[in-house]
């Protein structure tokens, strides 16, 4: 039984990275059996309405250069592009999110063209974001039946992609429909929603035969939800190539549930599969004055690191080609989706608004009212980008084009793992040696940590009282982060009644009616349990509940017990404490009317090395009136000082 003086050391998945400057070579372990066709794709949805804002990238040599260049040399084969039907409101004025137009999707699909990229194409069928919460009908839509609306997809569809052609894109997947789970362009039954993929499939085998058509789902954590989507498809006999879903490590899952998942539709229906969706921050800071959807203590497994990032796309990449059938890729989604470029959110805002290039402008309330009419702004995703504030490529970018061979520098250390230690107040404060790190090729080892405090310090702390303090340190070069937690600890178990563990010894002098733990809240000094005693007879109340305590350190301690009750009549109630048999301390107690309290405090008692420490209360009551009763809580043995 663990009674000495402890130091608890624990540590969460809340993860200190590199300072700035200090990045390594980039970790990458070769995935293999990775197919030569297999798609390592881009979504670079907003990339014009940025570059329309003033935003500029840059190669890895820090010259200036054309994005799709840059991504293209990096070993992405695929650019992912969404298209909303009419993303403008009545003074054509863009509702943000890149104003993805299909005019906006054709300048994007010459520009991957030009450096051998293909084209995704995502038709959402909305004039703005649709997702599994949201599926709302293009305003010209708006009033038509399902025949009308089926031919309205069709034509959309075919048109949009002879465009696409037209500007010189090269076609490889088109997916009808993002995230489509169970809802589609204003279509809550699947019965109207399979018409209307049907009709976008059509379209695209008319258009670009030689292009997959995908059908895009979500939420893969819940089981058996994907193969509940195939199986619909399957039912109304959709024709489709490519069945994918999104994965976000934060929401969706590990990668062993998404192989299960996926594997439950390739086997069963033969399909192809792929995640159209993923991504994950490099840093919790925020670079364009508008906040993250994902930030501090988000972390999915991986730290929040430029390696971090790496890592997590070359798993998942791995997961894919090794652990789940006839999968043929992934899609990055937004990579380039930096600041907008101003210095405070004012200048941010006015090129949100005049160019479409935060996630939604106040133009987009007369479409969304409810979601984006409230909460337009900037980008929510900048932290996850493959792209630093100024345009400049982290080396993450780099992932895609070495997934095939594989770069192995030294193992270092890329984020120390917070450390938290909980002490008594009145023990010695011990603090680690080493912490926990998240190295860069994903593995953990312990690396010697050095506290920026010492004893003086420490002891001041101690003098300012229970409490939580931040420590700072260095480990591995990089910062290290410490919450110590100091507390008056309570050497006693089951200290409140709660877990009825047989700690305590209730010995019965006079036969009571009742003497039991009770379970009542509202009968509890803590949590929701004390001991109970009541009896209807004089002098019948009469017992002792205490509990022995071995191996404590020497040193001086304090013990404290709590009672409240009633319709006592005479009554002899005290704490106490025995030492190797002997009582060194009583402390009287009133019992007197309901929820009047008191506690029984022995302030100081010496134990030394070996001795066996009894602590308890006595309670004995004539009763008066209907019987005497009471509760008894809140037992504590802490060290003193």
């Amino acid at each position: 039984m663990f009674r000495l003086i402890f130091a608890l050391l624990l540590t969460l998945c809340v993860l200190l990275p590199a300072a700035s400057g200090e990045a390594q070579e980039l970790y990458v372990a070769k995935v293999e059996n990775l197919p030569e066709d297999f798609i390592l794709g881009m979504d670079l949805s907003s990339v014009i309405s940025l570059e329309n804002g003033g935003v500029r990238f840059y190669g890895f040599d820090g010259a200036e250069q054309d994005v799709f260049k840059t991504l293209a040399d990096s070993g992405i084969t695929h650019i992912r592009v969404r298209v909303w039907n009419d993303p403008y409101d009545f003074a054509d004025r863009g509702y943000g999110g890149g104003n993805c137009d299909i005019k906006t999707a054709c300048l994007i699909g010459e520009r991957a063209a030009r450096y051998g990229l293909q084209l995704i194409v995502d038709f959402h069928y909305s004039d703005f974001w649709a997702d599994p919460g949201k599926q709302m009908v293009p305003k010209a839509w708006k009033r038509m039946g399902i025949e009308e609306k089926t031919q309205a997809v069709y034509d959309y569809t075919l048109s949009s992609l002879n465009a696409l052609k037209d500007a010189g894109a090269s076609i490889g997947v088109v997916q009808i429909g993002n995230e489509i789970n169970g809802f589609m362009c204003g279509e809550k039954t699947w019965f109207n929603i399979t018409y209307l993929i049907d009709a976008g499939s059509r379209a695209t085998r008319e258009a670009c035969p030689d292009a997959l058509v995908a059908v895009h789902f979500t939420n893969p954590e819940r089981v058996d939800a994907l193969i509940g989507y195939a199986g619909k498809l399957d039912y109304y006999d959709i024709d489709y190539d490519v069945f994918a879903s999104s994965w976000y490590p934060y929401w969706h899952g590990s990668l062993e549930n998404l192989a299960r998942e996926l594997n439950k539709v390739a086997d069963k229906y033969g399909k192809r599969v792929m995640v159209m969706e993923t991504s994950y921050a490099y840093t919790d800071q925020d670079t364009d004055f508008f906040g993250n959807t994902i930030g501090e203590g988000a972390q999915a497994g991986y730290p929040f690191t430029v390696q971090g990032q790496a890592n997590l796309v070359r798993d998942l990449a791995d997961t894919l080609a090794n652990d789940v059938k006839n999968a043929i890729g992934l899609v990055y989604w937004e990579g380039a989706w930096i600041s907008a470029g101003g210095d405070s959110w004012e200048q941010n805002a006015a090129l949100w608004e005049k160019y479409g290039s935060g996630w939604a402008s106040s133009f987009a309330a007369s479409y969304d009212p409810d979601d984006a009419g409230k909460y337009y702004g900037g980008s929510a995703v900048d932290n996850q980008a493959f792209f630093d504030a100024s345009g400049h490529p982290l080396a993450s970018l780099k992932v895609f084009q070495l997934l095939r061979s594989g770069n192995y520098p030294k193992v270092v250390p890329d984020a120390i793992e917070n450390s938290f230690v909980t002490c008594d107040i009145n023990g010695k404060i011990a603090l680690p040696e080493s912490v926990s790190a998240v190295m860069n090729d994903a593995s953990r080892q312990t690396v010697p940590v050095q506290w920026d405090v010492d004893e003086k310090g420490l002891e001041a702390l101690r003098m300012k009282g229970v409490d939580t303090y931040e420590i700072s340190g260095r480990a591995g070069g990089m910062p290290a982060q410490l919450y110590l937690t100091l507390i008056h600890y309570n050497f006693l178990e089951d200290w409140s009644f709660e877990d009825e563990s047989g700690a305590w010894r209730v010995s019965d002098l006079a036969k009571a009616d009742e003497l039991y733990v009770e379970s009542k809240k509202t009968d509890s000094l803590t949590g929701n349990k004390h001991l109970h005693f009541w009896s209807k007879n004089k002098n019948t109340v009469e017992f002792t509940a205490e509990q022995d305590v071995k191996d404590l350190t020497p040193g001086a301690y304090s013990f404290s017990i709590s009672i409240m009750g009633g319709d006592a009549g005479k009554y002899d109630v005290y704490a106490y404490v025995k030492v190797n048999g002997q009582t060194v301390g009583t402390a009287p107690m009133d019992i007197t009317y309901y929820n009047a309290w008191d506690t029984g405090t022995i302030s100081r008692f010496e134990v030394k090395d070996g001795d066996s420490v009894t602590v308890g209360i006595y309670v004995k009551c004539e009763g008066a009136g209907s019987g005497a009763w009471g509760k008894i809580d809140d037992a504590k043995l802490n060290r003193s000082k």
